[in-house]
């Protein structure tokens, strides 16, 4: 694979950041530099880390990366919760964004586990 932008759990990924942007956007003006600048940061963190292990060329270099990457996109479902709680957004645009957190959890693990495979083929 030549570029981190093919890999689907980048995908999903890249597709979390950029509902979670919007949805910063349409928050009150007090929410804007709080939890909607905390929202922003943490969703671009997911896609970072993903790039940033790939283009380690390690694998375990490329699997701590994706930990973080795991660790991020677990804070953005958290941020959102928050949204939720506060009242900031709907019933339906929470459900949305945790089908999109399922999916990209069940990539970024599957994702994981492939890149430990490899490893351990290397080694044998």
């Amino acid at each position: 694979m030549a570029s981190f932008t093919e890999l689907e759990t980048w995908k999903q990924a890249r597709k979390i950041r950029i509902n979670a942007s919007r949805l910063a956007k349409s928050f009150p003006q007090e929410e804007k530099f709080r939890l909607g600048d905390q929202l922003v940061r943490c969703s671009r963190s997911i896609g970072n880390n993903i790039a940033e292990g790939h283009g380690r060329f390690h694998y375990q270099d490329n699997v701590r990366f994706c930990v973080i990457a795991r660790g991020s996109l677990s804070e953005t479902l958290d941020q959102m919760i928050i949204a939720k709680d506060e009242n900031l957004i709907t019933d339906d645009v929470f459900n949305a964004f945790q089908a999109d957190y399922d999916q990209c959890m069940k990539l970024l693990n599957g994702y994981i586990l492939f890149i430990k495979k490899k490893k351990n083929n290397e080694l044998d």
